[in-house]
């Protein structure tokens, strides 16, 4: 039975009717989501039973849940591609959904390469907008007086294309901002925005950015909360002001608009709001002309009570450069969508970025979910059953004609609202670095590059962006990890030798296949990181844009591999930095501040190959280091460098090796197969366990006796040193 992890909303001491009948009704579906799901389905097998699509796999007008998961297969955008095409040229008999086609939504390209085309219908405007109208009445319990003031946001649209057929193809956002329910919604003093709709809705990007950021500028006294879609969108923002204020500030001093905005519709509504006022230029010139940019959204808009973009997934590694630029302001990450769809909402914006979830509201499609841990799409499991801890990938079933339509996202149940539950967005599925057998997913590579970045804290230097490449021109292949980097003080800035460290550092971070191609098998190249000139994102960011990605949608693509993207980034490359070939960190004097001990691992050459230093751990205390290396050999080191004792039994080389909790044991795991629990005051081995029939690739402790491993033999193993083995 599901117990709730949010308590259900308190509905007498709200402000208005309004959002008292918002939250209830976002109680009464989230306390019944089985009932909800089973009749969404109904609804949407029976309006569609007639479709192509339905007919195809013989449910003949069934509408139970059983016989539609027996029969419709999970499929993925290749799987209805075709039928995609046929809609697109013009085929207008009912393929997908009973309803015409309205348009084609355009997925933002950026997770999985090429845009996707997916249909839609007009009745998915209303209910969009119907999720859209929960958003201020949850928000509202956690930040009151939105109603003093506006919000600054940044939404853009992208010009619409037509199919062959003649069908509207655009992306979701620029389909909303374009409809009814958007520019002639009602007058509501909780969602005033500082932009008209004639810059929101002005297809020239600059033109738009322009217009947007001058109208948040006039009016930065009234401002209570700045945002766009993505993180990233607003950080561009930032970046365009950086750019662009001397202009701003002429055109706030004179009265005037740049002649740049040729709009005739901007230039119209701007002339209306555009009055002379030199003492606001003033400061404006004042505050962006200063080189310390800390804090330059509060000192500019001082009234800002937090910040609105998604920081989930790709998105969370902008989250301290935002606090940098906010001076900390809580940051909301408020709705989970995607073009497929509009899922749910975070019923507690104001939590940390860290623990953004997302509850589904089950009225919205029909929604199912395949268990990592099974391969099968007969496994697939409805909303109501999902459990906490599992992760999933997400299935939906859509009005418009979708069916069992893999969405491509990895979503982590960590609780309920009720009945329902609340994901944390983990990944995408798609994304992935790989050479050989390795396999390196959207969420490892974040993590890797965060922890190489928390190298970069001493040069008061941080990484603005970053994106990746596997280099397979050479053999063998390797990683190339694009950096563009924010250097705050040019006298201190990292060195060659340092970036090297940070490239040693990502490697040490990424899974054991990785490790054991790079180092036991040399079937994967040192890895590369290639810093890039300062604007190089944004240059891809315009150059994607170009091509035909919304503005408002856009991501940078965490691995590419379209040609000519990859030539961009090469060609600003400024400087390249490998890990070391032979596994070590190494220094010498020149390497500026850095404070490396090297640990002398064997005498004489420092480059054979047998040495290569392959794993290594700190105890607990952070007294003593344990290295594991290619000859088999376990070495114990002192804070000083000083070779304490070294540990021999192995017959192949050591993958991986931890320290219990107490400190007392260490445990390694070898290409022989076999795993040793070592005395470590006593330089002796306790036991060695032979599980596997394959190398054993990790081993982890659970507590100061208990231990797990892992094989290539598939199998895991668990045991207690003090017992024999099984």
């Amino acid at each position: 039975m599901a117990v709730a992890s949010t308590v259900p909303f308190r509905l007498d001491s709200l402000a208005s009717d309004k959002d008292a009948k918002a939250l209830q009704f976002i109680e009464e579906v989230t306390r019944n989501v089985d009932s909800v799901q089973q009749r969404v389905l109904r609804e949407i097998l029976s309006r569609n039973a007639e479709t192509e699509y339905l007919k195809r796999f013989g449910l003949n007008g069934a509408t139970d849940r059983e016989t539609f998961k027996s029969r419709i297969p999970v499929a993925g955008y290749e799987d209805i591609q075709p039928d995609v095409q046929r809609v697109a040229n013009g085929d207008k008999s009912p393929i997908f959904s009973a309803h015409p086609i309205s348009e084609f939504l355009t997925s933002s390209g950026t997770s999985g390469g090429e845009r996707k085309l997916l249909p839609t219908i007009h009745e998915e405007s209303d209910r969009r907008q119907l999720l859209y109208n929960l958003l201020m009445p949850v928000m509202n319990l956690y930040v009151p007086g939105l109603d003093k003031g506006k919000g600054l946001y940044f939404l853009f649209v992208k010009a619409s294309t037509k199919t062959p057929g003649g069908i509207l193809a655009r992306p979701a956002l620029t389909s909303y901002y374009n409809s009814d329910q958007f520019k002639t919604r009602p007058y509501d003093p909780f969602n005033v925005y500082t932009s008209p709709n004639e810059a929101i809705l002005c297809t020239d990007s600059f033109q738009s950015m322009y217009a947007q950021m001058l109208c948040g500028l006039v009016t930065r006294d009234e401002v209570l909360r700045v945002g766009a879609v993505f993180a990233s969108g607003l950080l561009r923002a930032i970046h365009f002001l950086q750019t662009n204020w001397k202009e701003l500030a002429r055109d706030i001093a004179n009265g005037t608009l740049n002649p740049k905005v040729t709009d005739a519709s901007v230039r119209e509504c701007m002339e209306k709001i555009l009055k002379p006022d030199p003492e606001l230029a003033e400061f404006i010139t004042m505050e962006c002309s200063k080189e310390n940019w800390e804090r330059i959204i509060v000192r500019i808009w001082p009234n800002t009570k937090y910040l609105e973009v998604i920081i989930t997934g790709a998105m969370a590694q902008y989250v301290s450069t935002l606090e940098y630029y906010s001076g900390g302001l809580p940051i909301a990450s408020t709705i989970y969508a995607s073009s497929e769809c509009y899922f749910g909402l975070n019923l507690n914006p104001m939590c940390k970025p860290s623990e953004v979830a997302y509850t589904i509201m089950p009225n919205m499609a029909y929604f199912e979910f395949l268990p990592l841990e099974s391969s099968s799409p007969s496994g697939a499991v409805d909303l109501a059953d999902v459990e906490i801890g599992k992760e999933y990938e997400f299935v939906v079933t859509t009005y418009a004609g979708l069916c069992r339509y893999r969405v491509g996202d990895i979503l982590h149940v960590i609780g309920f609202h009720n009945s329902a539950p609340q994901f944390r967005f983990v990944r995408r599925n798609n994304v992935l670095l790989s050479i050989e057998s390795d396999k390196t997913d959207e969420a490892e590579l974040q993590n890797a590059v965060e922890k190489a970045s928390l190298l970069l804290k001493e040069f008061n230097t941080r990484v603005v962006d970053y994106t990746s490449y596997a280099d397979t021109n050479q053999i063998p292949g390797h990683y190339v990890i694009y950096w563009e980097l924010l250097v705050k003080d040019s006298a201190n800035a990292p060195t060659g030798d340092f970036l090297s460290r940070c490239c040693l550092q990502m490697e040490e971070s990424l899974n054991s296949v990785y490790r054991q191609s790079r180092v036991a098998d040399k079937s994967i190249g040192p890895l590369e990181i290639r810093v890039v000139q300062n604007g190089t994102f944004e240059e891809l960011t315009d150059y994607s844009i170009s091509r035909g990605s919304s503005m408002s949608q856009y991501k940078v693509p965490r691995c590419v591999s379209f040609t000519p993207i990859v030539e961009l980034l090469n060609s600003r490359v400024v400087s390249k930095h490998f890990s070391p070939s032979d596994g070590h960190c190494k220094s010498d004097a020149q390497n500026g501040p850095l404070n490396v001990t090297v640990l002398k691992h064997v005498k004489g050459r420092t480059n054979e190959k047998s040495k290569d230093v392959t794993t290594l751990d700190w105890n607990g205390e952070g007294t003593l280091l344990a290295t594991g290396s290619y000859d088999g050999q376990a070495r114990i080191w002192t804070t000083d460098g000083e070779l304490r004792s070294t540990l021999s039994k192995h017959k192949g080389p050591i993958f991986s090796l931890k320290w219990n909790k107490k400190g007392d044991y260490l445990l390694t795991g070898s290409f022989d197969k076999t795993a040793i629990v070592w005395d470590v005051k006593a330089e002796e081995w306790k036991q060695q366990f032979e599980f596997h029939t394959g190398p054993t690739l990790d081993v982890d402790w659970c507590n100061n006796v208990s231990f797990a491993t892992s094989s290539t033999d598939h199998m895991i193993c668990l045991q207690d040193w003090r017992n024999p083995p099984y």
